[in-house]
């Protein structure tokens, strides 16, 4: 146990070595980072949102909407349904909480209802005892009535993943921004926090945020124009879309009617960028289609040619350009009023994919770094005391070993810090605080080395036995608690979220580093000083603890 060959020791040395390479960026500042050489790590450890300030936001998912496209699709589904059964219909509406369908022939009913029967889902998790369904499908009070109802469990799940998809939305959008070190976590069953360390204008993370981005692609009526539409209605499968303000705004239609049935749907987008023209150098956005999108939209533009098509956004025209001839490979651009942040803006919100509903603004604060400057200097005095009180007893219990263990505490710090810094852990005040409980754990370690080995002493044992029985007993030990608090830590990260997450990785990694320090470097020590002690020649070896 005491006996280190060469290619060992200079692995722990070199180990050490890169440790503190890696952390010493974050005890000096970003000026001086900058001057120094590009081939040393300059990578500091970010601070979070309650330790550096920043903007913290509450969103509420607006269920009514998600509620209101869920019955639009419903009864685009049961037209669908009944046109393949060959069922006559004379309506297919929905009201606020319904789909109401209202049959040509009233005798038909009760195979319309057997093949719309066919729409209800199943939910849930029968052992669990929450199975269900999420649509009810009935007979009405009228004949020929057939309503499609969904259930307020049906409801209450749609929420449950929407709010779930929207987390990953705005995960994408916002760490498109170029941070790693925001948070988004859910807040009961329909609302959404999000804390982005270090912004104080929240202008841009609101529009990012905020827009649902539903991209799509509509025909364009080839006879009726909006104002007639408005003066009568529009025809049956159309609707009356609203033009963009800036659109409209350069004397393009106010309005236009458009096929309520999309060519092709924004969740065929697999890319989009930001760009300029190269004829106009205006601001435009590059997309491209998957392979499905591809074709639909490449047989659509090639049986319109000379028509135009409406790109729709959030239920806006922002463009209606004519189709000049077909476009088949599958990729294409959008053109408008787009300035160089909006139009990368939109592009960041296209690729991060649609929200399912529109996000309310419920809570809004800008939190201001002097709390965090307030906290790190309580944090760094607490440390300061923590660490002083640590060594003094360390020292007076066991002397010079204890300076030994004192120096793998140094050691253990240092490689938490580098860690911290290489995975882009953000710092935060449970993390400070898991940084502290590992100190505790590393000294733990090597008091239980120490007590092993004073046992043995009593027990009769020489020196070097002792001190090769207290590493190799106590390790078994140390290994049993570590894994326990690391079974904890994982436990915390896996269902816990936001400051619990941070807790729970600088504790993993504190333990990592406390057993290689208490382990191998406080042993690499040990094993110096007893063969220093043996170079001098002493007869009697004593150790001193």
């Amino acid at each position: 146990m005491l006996h280190f060959e060469r290619w060992k020791i200079f692995a722990i040395l070199g180990t050490i070595f890169v440790g503190i390479l890696f952390g010493l960026p974050n005890f000096v500042s970003k000026e001086t980072l900058a001057t120094w050489p590009n081939f040393l790590p300059k990578r500091q450890m970010p601070l979070g949102l309650d330790l550096q300030g920043g903007a913290h936001l509450l969103l509420a998912l607006d269920s009514k909407e998600l509620e209101k496209d869920w019955l639009s699709n419903l009864r685009e589904d049961a037209r669908k349904t009944l046109r393949d059964g060959k069922i006559g219909f004379s309506a297919v509406g929905a009201t606020a909480d319904a789909v109401q369908v209202r049959l040509v022939k009233p005798e038909d009913t009760d195979r319309a209802l057997k093949d719309l029967k066919k729409l209800v889902q199943p939910i849930g998790n029968t052992i669990l005892g929450t199975s269900g369904n999420d649509i009810e499908v009935s007979k009405g009070t009228e004949p020929g009535l057939i309503i499609l109802k969904p259930t307020a469990y049906g409801l209450q799940e749609r929420i449950s993943h929407a709010t779930a998809a929207s987390i990953e939305t705005i995960n994408r959008r916002v760490n498109a921004l170029g941070t790693s070190e925001s948070t988004v976590v859910r807040q009961g069953s329909n609302r959404i926090l999000v804390q982005y360390p270090g912004l104080t204008d929240t202008a841009q993370l609101k529009e990012l945020i905020g827009k649902t981005a539903k991209l799509s692609f509509h025909a364009v009526h080839p006879t009726v124009t909006a104002e007639e539409a408005k003066l009568t209605r529009p025809p049956m499968g159309y609707r009356v879309y609203p033009a963009d303000e800036k659109e409209a705004a350069e004397g393009f239609p106010a309005s236009y009617v458009l096929a309520e049935t999309a060519v092709v749907q924004g969740d065929d987008l697999v890319d989009s960028q930001p760009g300029f023209d190269h004829q106009t150098n205006a601001p435009i956005i590059s997309f491209r289609f998957n392979q499905s999108g591809a074709r639909k939209f490449g047989t659509f533009s090639k049986q319109h040619v000379g028509e135009p098509f409406a790109i729709v956004l959030d239920d806006k025209v922002i463009s209606a350009p004519v189709i000049r001839e077909a476009i088949l490979g599958g990729s294409g651009q959008i053109s408008g009023n787009f300035t160089v942040e909006s139009a990368n803006n939109l592009a960041i919100q296209l690729r991060s994919g649609a929200l399912p509903a529109k996000l309310t603004i419920v809570e809004e604060r800008t939190v201001g770094p002097s709390l965090g400057a307030d906290s790190i200097e309580a944090g760094k005095l607490a440390g300061y005391v923590g660490m002083a009180a640590t060594v003094v007893l360390t020292v007076l219990a066991y002397g010079t070993f204890g300076v030994y263990a004192v120096l793998g505490l140094l050691v253990h710090a240092i490689m938490i810090l580098a860690l911290m810094s290489v995975i882009g852990t953000t710092l935060t005040l449970p993390g400070i605080a898991g940084f502290v409980l590992t100190i505790a754990m590393a000294v733990d370690a090597n008091v239980l080395i120490y007590e092993r080995m004073r046992e043995e002493l009593r027990a009769g044992r020489t020196p070097i036995s002792a001190i090769e029985a207290g590493f190799q007993k106590a390790f078994i030990t140390i290994l049993d608690s570590q894994l326990t608090t690391l079974a904890a830590a994982v436990i915390m990260f896996w269902l816990g979220s936001g400051p619990i997450r941070g807790f729970a990785v600088t504790l993993t990694l504190g333990i990592l580093t406390s057993v290689f320090a208490a382990v191998t470097v406080t042993r690499l020590l040990v094993a110096m000083w007893v063969k220093n002690a043996k170079t001098k020649g002493t007869r009697s070896l004593s150790v001193p603890i």
